[in-house]
């Protein structure tokens, strides 16, 4: 005879059959459990589990205690839709990886036939070269050429008081960091 775990009972078929939950059965409160916000709320954890959120924000925000969520993502159906989702998404992936190859093998075919195209003069111009071996190089190499450049700059016009004030506040500052040392000049002379 098969032997049966704790929560589960054996059918009339020796099938086993688990126990009916006494929390629902002998409510105390006599209101009867709302099986679809249950469900709907278990599939509202498992989504944001999936989405990379952590057990305590989804708590916070559902407004529901972090044991729930951990008892949701912790429960047999839990760790299937995990399962699940987890392969779906590797499988995803491998496709995507798959066209990417595709694409890459296709566009390196083009480069190789921009590399060996003669023009009207029978041969491949040296600038047709360097531009395909620069945009191969750093494609392949993550360092993509800049497309845009921004420049900014600032213009400013000050008087000669204004800078002598930039001047005096420069020397006062490092003075009193004790980066300059006042040395009074000597005599320098020469006495004859």
């Amino acid at each position: 005879m098969v032997e049966v775990a704790e929560n589960f009972r054996e059918s009339l078929y020796a099938f086993p059959v688990r126990e009916p939950d006494a929390r629902i059965r002998d409510n105390p409160n006599g209101r009867s459990v709302d099986i679809k916000r249950l469900w709907s709320r278990s599939q509202e954890i498992l989504s944001l589990d999936s989405l990379g959120h952590k057990g305590a924000d989804i708590a916070r925000m559902l407004g529901i205690h972090p044991v729930t969520v951990s008892n949701t993502l912790n429960s047999t159906l839990g760790k299937e839709v995990q399962t699940g989702l987890r392969n779906d998404r590797h499988e995803e992936y491998e496709q995507l990886r798959d066209e990417v190859m595709d694409l890459t093998r296709i566009s390196l075919d083009v480069y190789r036939e921009a590399l060996n195209e003669p023009n009207e003069t029978g041969r491949v111009s040296i600038s047709t070269k360097l531009k395909v071996a620069d945009t191969v190089t750093l494609e392949l190499s993550g360092l993509r050429a800049p497309t845009r450049i921004d420049s900014r700059s600032v213009h400013y016009t000050a008087t000669v008081e204004e800078i002598e004030s930039f001047k005096r506040r420069g020397i006062d500052a490092a003075r009193a960091n004790g980066k300059i040392v006042d040395i009074e000049a000597e005599s320098t002379e020469c006495e004859a």
